[in-house]
């Protein structure tokens, strides 16, 4: 019977995802297998709880009755995780954790396989090794091409009619589509064929040597970073995974290039050499089928074109499905959200311009987003048969999820690894304490505008009414001195009245302006989550990478590669945290002033009917 090994804990872990269990610094853990599968292993806390947790955070116990705990001869149970050996079994047989782990400050932790609902079969075939697991997972991958192939060969004529695309996730390229390619190099631009297009090939592999090479070496140098068992993880979704395996390859053209600069704060966008803002106005209500459909048509004026078009919201939406599609590392602002009833209820309609403006100011103050294809193609086009021929071109672009990658052109001089992991660390607590006061300024906001329109309204008329009552009651006077007085107090009034209106009317110039923008700014701050999981789990695939080169298992040129295409992606994250941080200075620094300056004016009105009503009393 196999032994059930005990672990003592070396820093705190907090799970996050559906599997993993939390463990605390010095705590005993029970390991069912101290084989570790992509860096994790399965036990038990000392709470009962079973689950995986990061092997580099865990020291195993050797020697009988070490640790204190329970462990004895017992046979752990079988793994709950087809892909996770049982305690010291046959079969796969991973390379044995590292006796020193890394600190929690490290490399991120690579995602978790899923539960075995999505996978009734175990991914491993008995017999078949991980060549099963790749096989499976080809065969996963044609799938999903196949069904975006069949879904995208429809016939554009119902283009006009009201259809929801939602497929966001870009296809991934099949295990091992270039591992042909040469050397272990990153990203960088070769291949110039004479036609202003670079012919881009990312290998993870070294090239095949000629004559003979020993049995060590040739199985050096085709040892290569494993792929994630939980094929449903941002990282491999967003194409980050194939990238950094060197399985990307395509053609970017010599203008599809996207630059990252050295600024003074870091990586940057390299900025828009053509800036221009877009107006939308004039939502009108159309009608088509002779009257049975209706719709709203918004006109949209580019500043560099100065040429109208007119636009749906479901084109928006359309819009919005490519990008998301095609920039798995940059922060696509959300559009406003649909609506099934009241679509042409006049509140409604202007809501929703608002919303778009300030999604449209967003994207053309972004260097990426402004001078995107798809983009341009939206603002600018506006034949029926040019347009269907565009979004059939942006439905089929290439160079999406991982072929993203290549089209970055990033400065020479490689990343400090450990500062990255800080930055990005950093960047996601603020993202994390942003999001939460976002959240509360929001509520706090809302419910105050709602006091305003009716609390307050109603409050300042019940004065009013009263007053005039007042008035009413010394009317019964006869005296003709008291007369000034009598109207000088319905006057007063006649004064909290407006004041009243005022209030109701005052959270359209000052708060809903500002709720606004927090409502974008709180779709950004879901969008980072998965921007940041990319890069970690780049992080992760380094320091696989450099585990395999000190156990002679991988070459360095190989390593070098995947770390040349990990510093590729932590450029193109860290210029669009820059991005972030620049826009939202701006944007809260104008609102803020617009909010002061509303509520001077308010409150300026609000003095001169109590002014108007004082004077009323000087000749009484």
């Amino acid at each position: 019977m196999a032994m059930a090994l005990q672990a003592r804990a070396l820093y705190d872990f907090q799970s996050e995802n559906v599997g993993e269990i939390s463990v605390r610094e010095d705590e005993m853990l029970t390991v069912y297998s101290e084989h570790d599968i992509e860096g994790w292993l399965e036990g038990t806390n000392s709470r009962g709880e079973r689950g995986l947790f990061p092997a580099s955070y865990v020291q195993i116990l050797r020697g009988s009755g070490s640790g204190g705990g329970g462990g004895g001869d017992a046979e752990p149970p079988a793994s709950r995780y087809a892909n996770v050996p049982g305690g010291g079994g046959g079969g796969y047989d991973p390379p044995a954790p590292q006796a020193q782990p890394q600190p929690p400050g490290g490399f991120a932790l690579p995602p978790l396989p899923v539960a075995s609902t999505f996978c009734p079969s175990p991914l491993v075939q008995p017999g078949g090794g991980l060549g099963g697991l790749q096989h499976q997972l080809q065969l996963q991958q044609q799938q999903q091409q196949q069904q975006q192939q069949a879904s995208g060969s429809g016939d554009d004529d119902d283009w006009d009619d009201d259809w929801d695309d939602n497929s966001t996730v870009a296809d991934e390229p099949l295990a091992g589509a270039a591992m042909a390619g040469g050397g272990g190099g990153g990203g960088g631009y070769s291949d110039f064929d004479g036609t202003g297009r670079y012919k881009v090939s990312v290998g993870s592999g070294g090239r095949a040597a000629s004559g003979s090479v020993s049995s060590a070496a040739s199985a050096k140098s085709t040892a290569t970073v494993g792929r994630n068992l939980n094929r449903f993880s941002t990282f491999v979704k967003s194409g980050g995974e194939a990238f950094i395996l060197g399985e990307a390859a395509g053609f970017v053209k010599d203008g599809d290039k996207i630059c990252v600069v050295l600024g003074p704060h870091g990586p940057e966008w390299q900025e828009n050499p053509y800036p221009f803002s877009c107006s939308i106005d004039e939502p009108t209500k159309q009608t088509k089928f002779k009257g049975i459909k209706s719709y709203i048509s918004y006109r949209l004026v580019p500043s560099h074109t100065q040429s109208q078009v007119n636009r749906r919201y479901k084109h928006f939406d359309w819009l919005y499905g490519r990008l998301v599609e095609k920039f798995p590392v940059i922060s696509v602002p959300h559009i406003p959200e649909k609506q099934a009833t009241g679509r042409f209820e006049e509140d409604f309609i202007s809501k929703r311009k608002k919303g778009l403006i300030l999604w449209m100011n967003h994207m053309t103050s972004h260097p990426v987003l402004a001078r995107c294809d798809v983009f341009q193609h939206f603002l600018t086009c506006n034949d029926d048969k040019a347009w269907k021929q565009g979004k059939r071109k942006a439905e089929k672009d290439e160079m999406v999820g991982a072929n993203f990658f290549l089209t970055l052109s990033t400065p020479p001089t490689p990343l400090d690894l450990q500062e990255v992991e800080s930055r990005v660390d950093g960047f996601k607590a603020f993202t994390k304490r942003m999001d939460e006061s976002v959240f509360q300024l929001s509520h706090t906001a809302n419910e105050f505008a709602r006091k305003q329109v009716v609390g307050f309204k109603k409050e300042y008329q019940k004065v009013g009414t009263s007053f005039r009552l007042l008035s009413q009651a010394f009317e019964m006077d006869q005296q003709t001195f008291s007369v000034g007085l009598n109207r000088a107090i319905a006057f007063t009034g006649d004064a909290y009245d407006a004041i009243g209106e005022l209030f109701a009317e005052q959270p359209k110039q000052d708060i809903d302006p500002i709720v606004d923008l927090l409502g974008l700014y709180q779709g950004h701050l879901t969008n980072f989550p998965d921007i940041i999981h990319v890069q970690k789990g780049a992080l992760t695939k380094v320091k696989e990478s450099n585990r395999h080169v000190e156990e002679g298992k991988m070459e360095l040129h190989q390593a070098d590669g995947v770390r040349d295409r990990c510093d590729t992606i932590s450029f193109a994250t860290l210029a669009e945290i820059h991005h972030f941080h620049t826009i939202r200075v701006s944007d809260f620094k104008t609102q803020m002033q617009h909010f002061l300056k509303q509520q001077i004016h308010f409150y300026q009105k609000v003095t001169q009917k109590l002014e108007e009503a004082l004077q009323k009393y000087d000749g009484v």
